[in-house]
């Protein structure tokens, strides 16, 4: 009679793999797989809080303990290094955001015969999972469910409703896509459901762009203690507590640069956080945030120059770069390849790289190693708790 084979890690897409390369759904590190397919549950293996896990796809990952979840994270960053030759000096310890922390996200939404349902859609497949609970949203955002859902039942349409929630100083910023308003009932009802809620905003997109329906006063974020307004679907780090640690890192390693060229800049959440010993150069594609930044260093009187430029096509070239004492770019998931080949070729020294994709993070990186960078320091994050989407903050000197 064989042994159980042992589940040594978790691989990328949350599957437990033994070391014969078996993938085992839900298993932990340290549970044993038999021969006849069953799995004995190990001191990683914990059980999961929320009802809905192994249906919902807002978590691949609640079967393991805090352990087993941390070094899930640390391995997916530092194999995307060593994957591509990368040296790392200093490995800091991995920050995961606690539970019930999401201050953004969005959900589905679809009128039933019963009601309607509202929640995260399935792994793998567009049913929609009826939320009863949630352990990754904010409180605030959880609370709200109930009453969208029954909006939704009353006067959604036919197809499926994407709901945007994202938490804002002024509270929940709602915004419904592909939901068409018909008649003055339903405008009325869409108005009172902002209201008896408290929402801070709530938009709709009719298939023209997003409106406006309810916004009493300006929505903003606050970033770095400076109000920053909010446009409609911007992008915003997914909890306070990530956005946190990467600020402080990010301030630790630009140091005592006197200028800062900011890439993919946003709205300013790097931006903002530098200011005061260095001048900030904020680059961005979106036209609303560039505006929005704008309009808030102006307000408080920073020393932060924002453009207006898309990095993908223009990137800043070597002759610009050399005017800034440190780089710091926080890319979409597809990284910045041609951005990253113009700073490997100008007297930029200091570079911090924030991304969301260790496998473009990788490939781009590696032209700075090959260009004379040493990945200095290397930071895990998980601010998508107990799910397979990991991020890290890096920082390359030369």
């Amino acid at each position: 009679m064989s042994e159980a084979a042992e589940i040594i890690r978790i691989a990328a897409r949350g599957d437990g793999v033994t070391a014969d390369g078996r993938h085992v759904p839900f298993a932990a590190p340290g549970d044993l797989l038999h021969e006849d397919g069953t799995l004995e549950h190990g001191p990683h293996h914990t059980t999961p809080p929320c009802r809905h896990f192994g249906s919902c796809g807002g978590c691949e990952l609640q079967h393991a303990d805090e352990e087993a979840l941390r070094r899930f994270v640390t391995d997916r960053v530092a194999f995307a290094a060593s994957s591509q030759g990368i040296e790392v000096g200093e490995l800091l310890p991995t920050h995961l955001s606690p539970p019930k922390s999401r201050r953004r996200a969005t959900l589905h939404a679809l009128r039933t015969a019963k009601g309607a349902v509202l929640g995260f859609r399935e792994g793998g497949s567009h049913k929609i999972v009826d939320l009863a609970e949630c352990h990754i949203l904010a409180p605030e955002l959880a609370a709200a469910i109930p009453a969208l859902r029954g909006f939704v039942a009353r006067h959604g349409g036919k197809g499926a409703v994407d709901v945007e929630l994202t938490l804002a100083d002024q509270g929940i910023d709602c915004s419904l896509r592909n939901f068409a308003l018909e008649g003055l009932a339903a405008t009325e009802a869409a108005l009172e459901l902002a209201q008896a809620n408290g929402f801070a905003r709530l938009t709709l997109d009719q298939g023209y762009g997003p409106e406006a329906m309810w916004e009493p006063e300006p929505v903003t974020i606050t970033l770095s203690g400076k109000p920053v307004g909010l446009p409609p679907g911007s992008f915003l780090q997914a909890t306070q507590d990530g956005e946190d640690r990467l600020v402080a890192d990010a301030r630790e390693w630009i140091g005592d640069a006197a200028s800062v060229a900011d890439l993919f800049a946003g709205l300013g959440t790097f931006a903002f956080a530098l200011t005061g010993p260095a001048k900030v150069l904020a680059a961005e594609a979106a036209r609303d945030a560039h505006l929005a930044c704008k309009a808030a260093a102006g307000r408080a009187g920073l020393p932060v120059g924002a453009m207006h430029r898309d990095l993908f096509r223009n990137p800043l070239q070597p002759d610009e770069l050399g005017r800034f004492e440190a780089v710091l770019l926080d890319p979409p998931r597809a990284g910045a390849r041609e951005q990253v080949g113009r700073i490997a070729e100008s007297r930029v020294n200091r570079v911090v790289y924030v991304s969301c994709n260790p496998v473009s993070w990788a490939r781009d990186v590696a032209r700075l190693v090959e260009a004379g960078f040493k990945l200095e320091k290397l930071r895990p994050v998980g601010q998508f708790r107990w799910s397979t989407h990991v991020e890290l903050a890096s920082y390359f000197s030369r």
